[in-house]
């Protein structure tokens, strides 16, 4: 039995699940094109394009999905939450339903998640929204990596986190801290999020596999065309973060979007829709035709 989507889900009607072992996705496909496959953050879903999407739809094709656990998608398989697994298993689904992407965009993790998955499929560029693409320093270099291995170990942790975390003030207050500020629609949609235990089980099995050394060490190696987009007041992910990827990525570029947070994407959609639509136009001619994926 699939979950139920709820009524004010954004884009709803353009919902479906798709059966790729060990996973049962929950994918989204509006518009025409050559295809941009959407990979949102650690503990997002897709709901956090809502507002990119309608920007880009009426030249691509936007297919978004939810990582596994997360948002909707059914978890086949739980010591699968890590980047080389899920970038792997976005890769099996890509075959199997004749996707050829033109473009992966990531937000955050969901960045580093693209990034992999070029090595494995490249595309024609890739672009990465605050991308995750740092560890983190200090002691919370083995800190947070642990704590999230004992807590996902735990029974009912999940539960009891959604339920703590599970109210409109703390939400907000998640949301705050990275530094932007989002409208209630979106607190609303999040606040969903976190009060499925799922979704939050799911999210604490990602951070506790998660791990860039070996993207990182190939990161000079990389030579789809990338464009990263930061955002100056972002509080989870510095932009020094992306400009050390850029000088370290052979063909790459940054773009910086001032007075906005982590989640800009939700905040500015229209600001980040431009440059994403200016790099793609600039894409080549042979590789995008190569991948105008007609809608089955």
């Amino acid at each position: 039995m699939q979950p139920q989507i709820p009524q004010n889900w954004p884009d709803r009607s353009a919902s479906r699940f798709v059966a790729c072992p060990p996973h049962i996705w929950h994918v989204q496909d509006v518009g025409q094109g050559p295809i941009l496959l959407m990979i949102h953050g650690a503990g997002g879903a897709g709901q956090s394009w809502r507002g990119l999407t309608p920007l880009l739809r009426d030249q691509y094709r936007v297919i978004t999905v939810d990582l596994p656990g997360q948002g909707f998608t059914r978890l086949g398989a739980r010591h699968r939450c890590g980047l080389d697994a899920m970038a792997q298993d976005l890769n099996l689904l890509m075959q199997q339903e004749g996707w050829q992407p033109m473009a992966y965009v990531g937000h955050s993790a969901g960045a580093a998640i693209a990034l992999r998955l070029a090595e494995l499929t490249p595309p024609a560029g890739v672009i990465g929204i605050n991308a995750a693409l740092g560890q983190f320093q200090g002691v919370a270099g083995w800190l947070f990596p642990a704590m999230a291995r004992l807590l996902s170990a735990a029974p009912l942790v999940a539960q009891i986190f959604s339920r703590m975390a599970g109210n409109p003030t703390r939400v907000a207050g998640l949301l705050d801290s990275t530094g932007s500020k989002i409208d209630a629609q979106g607190r609303a949609l999040y606040l969903q999020l976190l009060r499925m235990p799922t979704h939050v089980d799911a999210t604490l099995a990602m951070m506790a596999q998660w791990t860039l050394d070996g993207l990182m060490l190939r990161l000079g190696q990389q030579a789809t065309p990338c464009l990263l987009i930061t955002a100056s007041q972002d509080r989870a992910v510095p932009p020094a973060v992306s400009t050390r990827a850029v000088a370290r990525l052979p063909a790459a570029q940054w773009c910086d979007i001032p007075g906005f947070g982590h989640l800009v994407h939700e905040e500015a959609p229209h600001m980040v829709a431009a440059p994403i639509l200016q790099f793609l136009s600039t894409l080549s001619p042979v590789a995008v035709a190569g991948r105008r994926n007609a809608r089955p």
